[in-house]
């Protein structure tokens, strides 16, 4: 691992503060004395601290090494600090000085309140983030490429933006003595390797979640809350901004990540004041922030199961058998998109068929020729994505016009890429590959003519439609024949988001008639806390 030195980098993840910045910070902690040696913090705290260096240094280590030596003026810490998971390293004092400690508490108030002290700390923790992600810091996965349950955890561990390393057995010459050395057999992979010792043999999501700090062992206790949100996309967690600001006891759920599939992409470009685009994932880590600074809960994964009444109060039930009780509810659970209706996908899917693009399957792809079908937006937004780390990309459209469902700026950019090849009219009727589900090529075929041909291709990525995230409300609301939430005059209401059942909304893409955009999503859950609030109004009444 490459050590980074006291000296400032040019990229802003480790700026210096002002002596007009430490003095305010100073207003919020206390400065106190440090020792050679002195651990601040150690790997795998969830309460610790924010520090900022006075005097000496502190270096920041992780399993594999220095990460980075701080001197006066830098802080310490990164995301996981804000958004309360666990430290992915160990602070340890080099040379002895002084430190101000500000507790979390107050530096989440103050990333707020003060918004040019906030963005200096925001955005290089963000960057740390994706610093740490590159480096392959912070814990380790150890399991074949082939095995579903491996790629369930790195994909939640990707989602959920967490630093780590994976180990796949088929590659690794090392991977077996390293499960040798810890007594661990072949059929209790995946293991996770956490802070050097502690190891989870094939863990559950949920167990997984704890270790990191992501979900607590329960979720908060409160008998009623006003306002349960289930899902944490671009809506979900614009309610819970909305809601909890304005003094709403407000828990919100989901079941992978923050985000939704907006967090899945990788550049949004036409979201309003952000001209240079932005990260899905950094438009919502900073909602997610800004939620919980208002009070809101949010628990990851918490996946909703089901929808209930009882004595006038809606019951949220979860699948690990828990439920909520809430005044009010969200629903703002989203879509996925549909499976292609090819022979013998289910033997492909587990290792080379995928339905995001981040920065995982851009590196599992790498240097290898890809596929993508689909039309949209998100498809082309991966398409863009995907080119910069695939040997090349071949985008598949089973239409006759790129820009019929796709925003001119993409479509441009994507006929104005060398190592991006359009189909039009074409659409997959075979995988071919090996038995493990290693992908080698496509047999595709031309709709009108039906020729088909042999397209190379180790990876394929599906964006065609969206499947509404509505099971678990089957026999409580009214949905249409695909399966979305109706609202408004559709359901028999008044407002434009409210379901058939009072005191349910439905907002963004699960919602029937919806607009398939970030800034709509946005939009309409800020309106559902309006409605809320109308509804609260009523039932007190």
């Amino acid at each position: 691992m490459t050590e980074i030195e006291e000296t400032p980098d040019s990229h802003g993840r480790f700026p210096r503060l002002s002596q007009e910045q430490i003095e305010r910070l100073s207003a919020h902690g206390d400065r106190r004395s440090t020792e050679a040696g002195e651990v601040l913090f150690h790997a795998g705290d969830t309460d610790y601290d924010f520090f900022v260096v006075l005097h000496g240094k502190v270096a920041t280590e992780g399993d594999d090494g220095v990460i980075a030596v701080h001197g006066p003026g830098r802080f310490l810490g990164e995301l996981s600090l804000l958004t309360g998971q666990a430290a992915l390293f160990t602070a340890i004092v080099r040379e002895p000085g002084e430190v101000l400690v500000v507790p979390v508490a107050r530096l989440r108030a103050l990333v707020s309140s003060d918004p040019a002290l906030g963005d200096v700390i925001l955005r290089a923790y963000l960057l740390r983030r994706e610093m740490l992600i590159g480096l392959g810091a912070g814990f380790k996965i150890v399991g074949s490429r082939f095995s579903p349950a491996t790629r369930r955890l790195r994909e939640f561990a990707v989602r959920n933006r967490l630093p780590h390393r994976w180990i796949d057995l088929e590659d690794d010459p090392d991977a077996d003595a390293l499960l040798r050395s810890l007594g661990i057999g072949p059929d209790e992979t995946p293991v996770v390797i956490w802070d050097g010792d502690r190891v989870l043999r094939n863990p559950s999501i949920e167990q997984f979640a704890r270790v990191v700090g992501l979900r607590p062992a329960s979720i908060p206790d409160q008998e009623v809350w006003d306002l349960i949100i289930a899902g944490a996309g671009p809506s979900g967690l614009a309610a819970a901004v909305y809601g909890a600001s304005e003094g709403l006891a407000t828990v919100v759920l989901d079941a992978i990540a923050v985000g939704g599939q907006a967090g899945t992409t990788m550049q949004i470009e036409n979201y309003l004041g952000f001209p240079a685009g932005i990260s899905g994932i950094e438009l919502a880590t900073r909602a997610n922030i800004q939620a919980s600074k208002f009070g809101a809960r949010v628990v990851v994964p918490a996946d909703a199961a089901s929808l209930s009444l009882d004595h006038g109060n809606h019951v949220v039930g979860l699948a690990d058998g828990t439920s909520l009780v809430g005044r009010a509810v969200v629903i703002a659970t989203g879509a996925h998109y549909r499976r292609l209706d090819v022979p013998d996908l289910e033997r492909f899917e587990s290792v080379s068929v995928f339905y995001e693009a981040t920065l995982m399957e851009a590196l599992v792809c790498a240097g290898d020729p890809v596929v993508l079908v689909g039309g949209g937006n998100s498809a082309g937004q991966a398409a863009l994505f995907l080119a910069r780390h695939a040997a090349r990309v071949r985008l598949l459209i089973r239409g006759d016009d790129l820009r019929k469902d796709m925003s001119r700026y993409l479509a441009d950019r994507i006929e104005a890429s060398d190592s991006i090849d359009v189909s039009l009219h074409t659409e997959v009727r075979e995988l071919v590959g090996d038995e493990r589900g290693t992908l080698e090529a496509l047999i595709v075929e031309d709709n009108r003519t039906g020729e088909r041909q042999s397209v190379d291709a180790k990876a394929l990525f599906v964006f065609i439609g969206a499947e509404p995230c509505t099971p678990w409300l089957a026999g409580e609301i009214e949905m249409d024949q695909k399966g979305f939430v109706l609202t408004g005059a559709a359901a028999g209401a008044e407002s434009l988001l409210q379901t058939s059942r009072p005191g349910v909304l439905a907002v963004g893409d699960v919602r029937s008639g919806s607009i398939k955009r970030v800034a709509s999503a946005v939009g309409e859950g800020s309106m559902a806390v309006r409605l809320v609030h109308d509804h609260l109004g009523t039932v007190r009444a």
